[in-house]
This record gives C-alpha cells, sequence and structure tokens, in this order.
C-alpha cells in the first residue's frame, strides 16, 4: 500500500518516536472518535511512548497524599489572567511564579492569585527548579521559541494558539516537546465549550444518525482595528482557525479537501492590505470521508453580539446549539418577543467556563499523568487546514490538505523550511514507497537550554495584544 508524501512529511516531522500504529488518514484522536489510536497525517497517538516516557519531575506532595503540580504562567495579559485564575480552581495544582515584560502587570497578577514570585523575563519561569509546567499567554510570535525553551528545560507546556506563525516552526515545536517526552496541550477552548461538546456527544451516540452535513458560524461583535488586520496573518488563520478545527473536532475525522471564498463588506480600509487580510467575510466547504461536508461562515461583525453557533444534520434528525447570553430572560410585547439582552459581546465572557475547563483538564493530565486532551498535532492540523483555506481562496480551486503538508522539508527535527519557498528540492526529499518509510524516526538531538533576551520586542508585541483585545470589545449594541 502506499501513502502520499502528506503522510510522509507530516509523520515524519511532527513525531520524535516510533511504534506507533499508521492508518492512512484515518483519525487518532480519543477526543474524536472511541477507536483505537493510532497516527494518521493529522493526529498523533495518545497512547505513544512520547506519552509513556513523560514522567513530572514532583516538587511536592499535597497532605492528602495527591500530586501537588507547581507551575508558572507567562504573560500576565487577560488570557493569561483568565487561565491564571483557572489555574487556581484546579485541585493539586498550584502557581508559584508569573511572568511579564510589563512587571508591574506580573506584580499584580501575583497579588490577586496570591503567587509567591513575579518576574519580567519569561525564561525565569522556563528555569525554574520548581516549575514542573508553564503556561504560555505571550504574544503568537515568541511561542514557538518558548515551547522549544520550556522542551530544552524538561518543562510540560499549555499554550495558547497558534504553537507558532508558521508551519515549519510549528512542526520544530511538536518535534522538541516529543523528543523531549513532555506533553504539549494546545489552547483551542471551543472543544471545551459545553454546547459544542453537546453536539459531539450526539454525534458519538448516534443520537440523529450519520452525521451527513454539519453548519458553523462565527460572527464577532465589531471588526478589530486596522493595525490588527494588517500582519494578523489573515481570516483564515486569525478567525476561522477555530471553527475548522470544530469541523474536524466533531466530524471524528482527518478532512480531505476545502474550498474557500472571501469578500469584504464591513471596513472597507483593509481592502488595501495583501491575501486574506483584505477579508472581513468568509465561507468554507471542507471535504471529509464517506460524503460528510462541513460549511464555516465567519464575519467580523454582527450587530446583535457574539455570534457562535453550531448545527448537524444526521440521517434520524438535527442538533443545534444557541447562543449564550448573560441571562435567560425573556421580554414578550406586542410588537417584540426575544431574549431581553444580547448574546454576549466578547470572546473572553462567552468562553469564559470553556476556558477554566480546558486548563483544569491540562492541570488532570499533569497530576494523573495522562495524556492531554489537545494536543500539538491538533494545533497543528488547525494550522494546515486555515493555510489550505487561504490558498484556496486565493487561488479560486479546492485545494488538498496535502498540499500543504507536502511542502514541508525537514533536514532534521530541529530545522524545517517550507519548500514553497524554496527555488530547489532539497536532496532525498521523495514520496515514500513502502509503510517502513513512515516510520522512520526523527534521529534524537540533544538542546542545549535555550536563552534568549526579547523583552524589548516583547513589551511591544504586549501592546499589540492589547490592541487586538481592545478592537473585540467594541461590539455594536441596539
Amino acid at each position: 500500500m502506499k501513502f502520499s508524501a502528506a503522510a510522509s512529511i507530516l509523520l515524519s516531522v511532527a513525531l520524535s518516536y516510533s511504534g506507533s500504529e499508521v492508518s492512512g488518514f484515518a483519525i487518532s484522536n480519543p477526543s474524536l472518535t472511541n477507536s483505537r489510536n493510532v497516527v494518521s497525517a493529522f493526529g498523533v497517538s495518545r497512547r505513544g511512548p512520547a506519552f509513556d516516557k513523560s514522567s513530572l519531575k514532583m516538587n511536592a506532595e499535597s497532605t492528602d497524599g495527591a500530586t501537588n503540580i507547581k507551575v508558572g504562567v507567562i504573560g500576565c495579559g487577560r488570557i493569561g489572567i483568565v487561565h491564571l485564575g483557572a489555574i487556581t480552581k484546579a485541585p493539586n495544582v498550584t502557581p508559584v511564579i508569573v511572568s511579564n515584560p510589563t512587571v508591574s502587570k506580573a506584580e499584580a497578577a501575583a497579588k490577586q492569585y496570591g503567587v509567591a514570585r513575579f518576574t519580567a523575563d519569561a525564561m525565569d519561569v522556563i528555569t525554574d527548579p520548581e516549575v514542573d509546567a508553564v503556561w504560555i499567554c505571550s504574544p503568537s510570535q515568541y511561542h514557538a521559541d518558548q515551547i522549544k525553551a520550556c522542551a530544552a528545560n524538561g518543562k510540560h507546556v499549555f499554550c495558547e494558539k497558534p504553537i507558532a506563525t508558521d508551519l515549519p516552526e510549528t512542526v520544530e515545536a511538536i518535534n522538541a516537546c516529543n523528543e523531549a517526552g513532555v506533553k504539549l496541550m494546545i489552547g483551542l477552548q471551543r472543544r471545551f465549550d459545553q454546547n459544542f461538546l453537546r453536539v459531539k456527544d450526539a454525534i458519538v451516540r448516534r443520537e440523529v444518525g450519520k452525521p451527513i452535513v454539519i453548519k458553523l458560524c462565527s460572527r464577532d461583535p465589531s471588526p478589530p482595528p486596522f493595525q490588527y488586520v494588517k500582519g494578523g496573518g489573515g481570516i483564515f488563520a486569525d478567525m476561522a482557525v477555530h471553527d475548522l478545527d470544530m469541523t474536524r473536532f466533531l466530524a471524528g475525522e482527518d478532512p480531505i479537501d476545502i474550498m474557500a471564498v472571501g469578500s469584504t463588506h464591513i471596513d472597507k480600509s483593509i481592502l488595501e492590505l495583501e491575501g486574506s487580510e483584505r477579508y472581513d467575510t468568509a465561507t468554507c466547504v471542507v471535504r471529509y470521508p464517506d460524503g460528510l461536508s462541513a460549511m464555516v461562515d465567519v464575519c467580523r461583525q454582527s450587530s446583535y453580539g457574539y455570534d457562535q453557533r453550531a448545527e448537524l444534520l444526521g440521517t434520524m434528525g438535527m442538533v443545534t446549539t444557541d447562543n449564550v447570553y448573560p441571562n435567560t430572560a425573556k421580554i414578550f410585547k406586542n410588537d417584540f418577543t426575544g431574549n431581553a439582552d444580547m448574546p454576549y459581546d466578547f470572546f473572553l465572557s462567552r468562553y469564559n467556563e470553556a476556558y477554566v475547563t480546558e486548563t483544569i483538564a491540562f492541570c488532570e493530565s499533569l497530576v494523573n499523568d495522562s495524556a492531554p486532551p489537545c494536543t500539538g498535532s491538533d494545533g497543528l492540523a488547525a494550522l494546515v487546514m486555515s493555510l489550505a483555506a487561504d490558498i484556496s481562496a486565493a487561488e479560486n480551486r479546492w485545494v488538498k490538505f496535502s498540499e500543504v503538508i507536502e511542502r514541508v522539508y525537514c533536514v532534521d527535527s530541529s530545522h524545517c523550511e517550507n519548500l514553497a519557498q524554496s527555488d530547489a528540492i532539497p536532496e532525498g526529499f521523495r514520496p515514500p514507497s513502502t509503510v517502513d518509510d513512515l516510520l522512520v524516526p526523527v534521529a534524537p538531538v540533544k538542546k542545549e537550554p535555550f536563552y534568549a533576551d526579547k523583552t524589548e520586542d516583547y513589551v511591544e508585541a504586549e501592546v499589540e495584544e492589547e490592541i487586538e483585545l481592545e478592537g473585540q470589545t467594541r461590539a455594536q449594541k441596539f
């Protein structure tokens, strides 16, 4: 049996161990299916040696005998504070140090949540001998280096998406964790939202029969500032990525290809930007095996709050979700019947419970030394899907996800490149012809602890992050 170059490349670069099962593009995620865990072009086995060899160096024991995990948090902006608050609610987990380049924010967070130490330098968190795991809540451009640094120092990692801003760096960061035997969980919080989980449960239980069509919509209350959109990676990478990931989560299968289109209706100023950054509205159709299709529509503005809904049509019925409101009050008048207030108008409010749930889930995986429920490979798959959508919109055609994966070439586990940016195909880059070709492990590379001083750039990026969050709070209300 022959496998595509896509399967070969992603497996060889995203896995740093052998011995796992391979099944073409079959799903390998226990959160997606009840079948036995395997490895696929998108997924990584949850029961492989990368997790079996992982062991926490426990620094303390709680009085009831349960393991007490000590953690550090990098980034004390609003999302960092959300996670820090969730960490304090998790049993047998103690935050011991926080960092932020604007040290006053770290100090304030430490005081608010009773954290013993604070610092301006993220490396103080990563190299702290007390810390078992690190929460990375810094600006996106620092994620990959900080993940690698954590792996080099034996720290388990929770990282807000994305893992990195491009595919090769994403692969390198995952490899670093796989080789070091540390857990890596990516923050795709919608997977932990009770509304989406109920749809997933209906699929698993076949409550509405065999799935036929999945529909998702994601519409922000108001568009972000121009400064955020410029250089933000485009509407598929910075917005639709959550919905694309959710289609995969609900489908329980790895996708085949995608067709995407974009347009501009809300903010005409962004028309001067390049690629999908010039779109404020987009639609995607994703094809899955056995005829299942998923449709996603996203828009940077709705006039009625944060619109996040899901629908599944099955052979025996349909399941759908509504938006989340601040309360259940309704008004009944001769000219109006409906909710008294609009849906939540900010993502931190809408998904607050989901952020807490995902944080506690990772804490539990640390305490129990079990596999995290949303791995680096899930983050990698979401990135691949968003990149394929970008290509589809630009070239007006169906794009196989394998096209994106095939562009990655790794000299070794720590040095990858995008062949689309290269003039020549590297020597030795060729599709596999046998299953054995897929199981060749990446040679282990001894890594020295990573030290870097990027405080000045980090402060600048932190300001950009605040602009993003500010832009998402500017909801239009009636």
